[in-house]
């Protein structure tokens, strides 16, 4: 319930790319996240989740995180991960042309789950590296071995729980880091003011899940009001930070 009547306030509050005046924004909107390109990649993202759809596979998973909504046995099968706990296909294919788009070479993952969001920013570019950090031993063997079959060299998983992971990682930077996992509002605070060390000015955080809940949206909140922001583009299920020192401090809702 709160998750629809924060849809319905979204849709009554969001604009399009007409009711944005800043260049840097606008070109955003309406170069990448308006793209209609219809990419090769969109049919090798179709089937990545069509066979996981299909998948007879069941997974003990440890939740660290909040869990899932609709899934509440720990025992559960590959077909109702995907279809309830993982990237929609329609975020896939926005965290696709967001990669294209930005050019994005580092990329930090928290929450690799079946490695659907992970599949679609690897194609986006082979020369890009990526982290893709994940708590449950269980689901990122799964994932591992599932990815093997595409040869993407240019990933690497790393299973602990983020907090202290992060405070691992050897990267200086990062130029997009995608936050999909632990939905609370603590926990997402603190995932971002940890890794706000690892930022440039060009750095990119995206925000799976920001009305998932009540704390959700208030962690939400508080990023946008941090100082170290300076913009953020809500398009209600994916949430986009920008630390742009140059741009003045805005908020966008925009409907995709």
């Amino acid at each position: 319930m709160y998750q629809i009547l924060s849809y319905i306030k979204f849709i009554l509050s969001s604009t399009n790319q007409h009711g944005v005046h800043s260049p840097f924004v606008y070109n955003f909107v309406t170069k990448c996240l308006y793209n209609r390109t219809k990419y090769d990649a969109y049919k090798a993202l179709y089937t990545y989740r069509k066979k996981l759809k299909k998948s007879k596979t069941k997974i003990e998973v440890i939740d660290l995180g909040e869990g899932s909504k609709l899934l509440k046995t720990n025992q559960r099968r590959v077909s109702k991960m995907i279809r309830n706990s993982s990237s929609s296909f329609k975020n896939a294919k926005l965290l696709f042309k967001t990669t294209k788009y930005f050019n994005f070479k580092t990329i930090l993952e928290l929450g690799t789950s079946l490695g659907m969001g992970t599949y679609a920013m690897a194609i986006a570019d082979t020369s890009s590296k990526i982290i893709s950090i994940e708590g449950c031993p269980n689901t990122l063997g799964f994932t591992n071995s599932y990815l093997r079959q595409y040869n993407l060299k240019h990933l690497s998983f790393i299973n602990g729980d983020f907090q202290s992971t992060i405070q691992k990682l050897n990267e200086d930077k990062f130029d997009c880091v995608f936050i999909d996992g632990h939905h609370n509002k603590k926990s997402t605070i603190n995932y971002f003011e940890s890794l706000l060390s690892k930022t440039h000015n060009n750095t990119v955080f995206v925000f799976d899940d920001i009305y998932w809940s009540k704390g959700m949206t208030e962690a939400w909140a508080y990023i946008k009001a941090h100082p170290s922001v300076s913009v953020t583009v809500d398009t209600f299920h994916l949430g986009y930070v920008f630390f742009r020192k140059e741009q003045a401090k805005e908020h966008f809702k925009i409907r995709v």
